[in-house]
């Protein structure tokens, strides 16, 4: 799991470093907000269980995922796990929710919202990440690449309020993870690959030290590799 939370740019990772970095760098900047018992929706493997205990006020930590969810390891398993329709929680359970990478793989994207809005409790945060430059993956469920005026649209339908939505990267960022995919994702020959590698590894550090996310405006022509936010309830 430290691929996750202990992310360092090597010749294997240069397909998943962008957006495993961008989606920390979004954790960390808002884990102030984490308190009480936390709801990861679409756990997975809860790989960052560990670093939100250690580093935030989270007392308790519940993982859900799909009853059909794929299994990323055999040894860690959700808390609980639904149908997609009703989440088996209480109204007002929990302080704080999140779910990263999670939102592009449901069909109807407010079932699962209304469902976050109505298990966190008055004033409960949401934290989330999608994609937006990213290939096809778990195929057929992969349903949706969001702009940020859809997803303020869905958030606003399914009742949050004091919505925050920022871009994971920029233009830099996004031709970094298109490097980074290209070879190790694309049908190169092994050789070819190999080249490839040593030769676009050093790009993407130097594009990445110039992209600035924090600068990224939601303007025509604007490109961006994902993006994260908040909502409260």
């Amino acid at each position: 799991m430290d691929n996750f939370t202990k992310i360092e740019l090597n010749n294997s990772n240069l397909d998943t470093y962008c957006i495993r970095k961008a989606i920390f760098n979004a954790l960390k900047s808002n884990i102030n907000l984490f308190s009480g018992h936390i709801l990861d929706i679409g756990c997975g493997k809860k790989p960052y269980e560990k670093f939100i205990l250690e580093n935030s006020q989270v007392l308790n930590y519940t993982g859900l995922d799909i009853e059909n969810a794929l299994i990323y390891d055999n040894l860690v398993k959700p808390d609980y796990t639904w149908d997609g329709v009703v989440m088996p929680f209480d109204n007002n359970s929990f302080e704080c929710a999140f779910g990263t990478e999670v939102l592009e793989h449901c069909p109807e994207p407010e079932i699962v919202l209304k469902e976050v809005f109505r298990v966190l409790k008055p004033n409960g945060v949401f934290f989330f990440t999608v994609p937006f430059l990213w290939n096809l993956h778990e195929v057929p469920h992969d349903e949706y690449r969001y702009t940020p005026f859809s997803l303020e649209r869905h958030l606003k339908k399914a009742g949050f309020t004091n919505l925050q939505i920022k871009a994971t990267g920029g233009w830099h960022a996004a031709m970094a993870q298109m490097l980074g995919l290209w070879v190790k994702r694309s049908s190169l020959s092994k050789n070819k690959r190999k080249i490839a590698t040593l030769l676009i590894k050093p790009l993407i550090k130097i594009l990445l030290k110039k992209d600035k996310p924090g600068q990224v405006k939601f303007n025509e022509g604007q490109m961006i590799t994902g993006l994260y936010g908040t909502a409260r309830k």
